[in-house]
């Protein structure tokens, strides 16, 4: 397998970002691909990227400034031609068009299938309220949809990577103040079991597979208080694969901003190498 670096994040607004320092970074990266999720914008929105990057985008056909992922492919990484196939959604009548989930085909980078990439926006749900509702039948649809995409995969000697802000916390080390939030959306224990179960059905959570054992690395900041310098943070932004490519990732990062000033949005940069 060729080697390939995957880097996702949040950027919370994509236009603001830009402004704040994406491009900055996007010239600087090592990264061959990045998924973008939270972009905000319609797709003439879409800020022009630093040359050599392609860019795949599905924007949601809801409210105006809310949702959107994205795909940034090198042109090399993804040959002159561009993927192989590109969708938008997971066959959902209510979630195809809200801009949560877009996957792109690339050849050579799996198994003798290539692989699947995919940008993942997970909603954000609130206790109590229809947001809740419509985060667990969100869950609901898209649990069986991994596993349609797995064997499928599979019989294509295909590997798959979902990237993307899932907004759950999987386990007390993957939240700094647990216990403040045992009773939260991103913590409750049937989304932990959910993303538990995912796990347990053949993909693997690569960062924590790189960095058993440990607080984090978290990748989301609140912007209130301190949050960034006292390092009280989620780890909410997964890069999950399926096995055959879990095996190849060598090395994940979170790239933290140097200081509170230097960030372009409250997540963080994850970013894995495979080889």
């Amino acid at each position: 397998m060729t080697a390939l670096t995957v880097s996702t994040v949040n950027v919370n607004g994509i236009r603001a970002a830009a402004r704040k320092g994406l491009l900055d970074w996007l010239g600087v990266t090592d990264a061959d691909v990045v998924c973008v999720q939270e972009c905000r914008a319609l797709p003439e929105e879409f800020p022009e990227l630093p040359a050599g990057w392609q860019s795949y985008y599905a924007p949601s056909g809801g409210p105006k400034g809310r949702n959107g992922v994205g795909v940034l492919v090198r042109a090399a990484a993804g040959s002159s031609t561009g993927p192989a196939a590109v969708r938008v959604g997971f066959g959902s009548t209510e979630f195809d068009g809200s801009g949560r989930y877009l996957e792109i085909d690339l050849p050579g980078l799996g198994g003798s299938g290539g692989v699947t990439i995919a940008s993942l926006y997970l909603p954000n749900g609130t206790v109590g309220t229809p947001k809740q509702d419509e985060k667990d039948r969100f869950l609901a649809e898209f649990a069986p949809y991994l596993a349609e995409r797995r064997e499928k995969a599979a019989a294509e000697d295909r590997e798959v990577l979902v990237c993307g802000d899932w907004n759950i916390a999987h386990t007390r080390a993957d939240i700094r103040n647990w216990r403040g939030n045992v009773k939260n959306s991103g913590f409750l224990p049937h989304e932990r079991e959910w993303i538990g179960a995912v796990f347990d059905a053949g993909y693997a959570d690569v960062v924590r597979a790189l960095h058993p054992e440990v607080d984090g690395p978290y990748s989301w900041w609140s912007y209130r208080g301190r949050a960034f310098d006292n390092d009280t943070g989620w780890r909410i932004d997964y890069q999950v694969a399926t096995a055959g490519l879990a095996r190849r990732a060598v090395a994940a990062r979170v790239e933290r901003a140097a200081e509170h000033a230097l960030r372009w949005s409250d997540h963080a940069p994850v970013t894995v190498r495979y080889q």
